[in-house]
């Protein structure tokens, strides 16, 4: 099995428009996107600020799924708001890649990453058993009192929120670096 990690760029909006749709799980209703407006906080212009960060995973030349956040304020009005330091995280993996683990070397992956940029994330997850089981493998745990209706009005959610260890990033030694490593 064949897996590559990209950062996610502001070129590469239509990635993010797309997994939303999965994230968001309508795959399993007749919505689309655009009967929901209100999805647009999570993908319109993701990028052009460096309050948006994100991945994606590619299986054999394929978008198999994509992890991104984005800092949003309360009048933004997101189903996973905690506060304005804590940015909120969509997940995706598209159906024919799920239940392979490509979803937990993603999550691993983001978290590492995101550690170096901020404090905490949150998400909003289905309030079932599994899903609250897969958050907290992770480290997220429950945020109390936060039940509410799912974009789609299919189910109850609720926000889990997980505060990150800080991690710096290393800068190259001069030692670590050789010109005729680059000049191949």
């Amino acid at each position: 099995m064949n897996i590559e990690f990209y950062f996610l760029r502001s070129s590469e909006q239509k990635i993010v428009t797309d997994m939303l749709y999965y994230a968001q799980k309508l795959d399993t209703t007749t919505l689309r996107l655009e009967d929901i407006p209100h999805l647009e906080i999570y993908h319109t212009f993701y990028g052009l600020t460096p309050k948006d960060f994100g991945l994606y995973i590619m299986q054999e030349s394929v978008v198999a799924g994509a992890i991104w956040s984005r800092r949003l304020s309360d009048y933004h009005n997101s189903n996973a708001f905690v506060d304005a330091n804590t940015p909120v995280m969509q997940l995706a993996i598209k159906p024919e890649f799920r239940n392979k683990g490509l979803g937990k070397q993603m999550v691993q992956q983001f978290l590492q990453e995101a550690s170096s940029l901020y404090d905490a994330l949150s998400i909003s997850v289905a309030d079932t058993p599994e899903a609250k089981k897969y958050m907290e493998f992770f480290g997220f745990e429950v945020v109390p009192n936060t039940q509410h209706q799912n974009y789609t009005n299919t189910q109850k959610h609720i926000i889990m929120k997980i505060t990150l260890e800080k991690k710096e990033n290393k800068p190259y030694e001069m030692d670590d670096f050789s010109q005729c490593k680059w000049l191949d």
